[in-house]
C-alpha cells in the first residue's frame, strides 16, 4: 500500500495561503476602526485648539475683563469638546480601552486641563476627577470593564499642566496691576503639591511631571516675595503672607 504521508511535491506550498487572507482582514479592520475613532480625535483636537486661544487670554486681560473675553466663551469651547467626548466614549466602547486610548489621551488631558483652569478662574477651587466624569458623562477609573473612561493617571497630568499655567499666570498678573492674584495662586499649588506628596506615584511619567510642581511653586513664591518687599501686596494679604 502506497504511504499518503510522503514527502511534499516538488513546487507544491507548505502554507496555507488563507492564514495571511485573514490576516488582511484583521488589518483591514483595525485600520478601519483607526479611521472612524482618528476623525473624532481630530475633531477633539481642532476644538482644543479655540479652547485653548480664547483660555491664553488671561495672560493680557485684566480681572475685570476675564469673565466677558474669557470664561464665556471659554465655556461655549469647552462645552462642544465634551459632546465630542461623549461620542468618542460612546464609539471607543465599542474596542479594548487600552489598545486605543493612546488616540486621545493627550486632546483628554488637554480638556481637564483646560476644565481645571475654567473652574479655578471661577472659583478659586480645585475639580475633583469624579466632577471631571459626571461632567464629560463617562466612567472614572474602570476596573472592571473595558470601556472607555477618565484614567487617574490621565487627571492627575492634566493637573501638572494646570499648575505649570497658573505658575506663568502669576507674573503675569503683576504686568497687568493684579497683586492679589499671585498670592491667591500661591495658596493653591501649594495645596496641590501637598496633596501630591501623599501619592505613591507608579507611572514614571506622572511622577516626573509631578516632581516639576516644586519648580512652579518656587517660581510663584518669587513672584509673591517680591510683590512683599516692594509693598504691593492687597493689606489684607499682607498679614498672611
Amino acid at each position: 500500500m502506497a504511504s499518503t504521508n510522503g514527502p511534499t511535491p516538488t513546487g507544491a506550498s507548505l502554507i496555507d495561503t488563507g492564514i495571511f487572507t485573514s490576516l488582511q482582514a484583521k488589518i483591514d479592520e483595525e485600520s478601519e476602526i483607526r479611521d472612524q475613532l482618528k476623525t473624532l480625535v481630530d475633531n477633539l483636537s481642532k476644538q482644543g485648539r479655540l479652547t485653548q486661544s480664547v483660555l491664553s487670554r488671561i495672560h493680557n486681560v485684566p480681572s475685570s475683563a476675564l469673565s466677558t473675553e474669557v470664561l464665556d466663551p471659554s465655556k461655549q469651547a469647552i462645552q462642544q469638546q465634551v459632546q465630542t467626548v461623549q461620542a468618542l466614549a460612546a464609539e471607543g466602547s465599542k474596542y479594548p480601552f487600552y489598545k486605543w486610548n493612546q488616540l486621545w489621551q493627550r486632546d483628554v488631558q488637554h480638556l481637564i486641563s483646560n476644565v481645571q483652569l475654567h473652574r479655578w478662574l471661577e472659583t478659586g477651587q480645585l475639580v475633583t476627577v469624579e466632577e471631571i466624569g459626571s461632567f464629560f458623562n463617562v466612567p472614572v477609573n474602570v476596573k472592571d470593564q473595558d470601556t472607555f473612561h477618565i484614567a487617574i493617571e490621565d487627571y492627575l497630568l492634566a493637573l501638572c499642566t494646570t499648575i505649570e499655567e497658573l505658575a506663568r499666570l502669576a507674573p503675569n498678573s503683576v504686568t497687568l496691576g493684579d497683586y492679589a492674584r499671585p498670592l491667591q495662586i500661591s495658596k493653591f499649588i501649594k495645596d496641590i503639591h501637598a496633596g501630591f506628596q501623599l501619592l505613591n506615584l507608579k507611572n514614571d511619567a506622572l511622577r516626573r511631571r509631578s516632581d516639576g510642581i516644586k519648580y512652579s511653586v518656587k517660581k510663584v513664591e518669587d513672584v509673591v516675595y517680591d510683590l512683599s518687599l516692594r509693598g504691593l501686596l492687597p493689606k489684607e494679604e499682607q498679614s498672611i503672607s
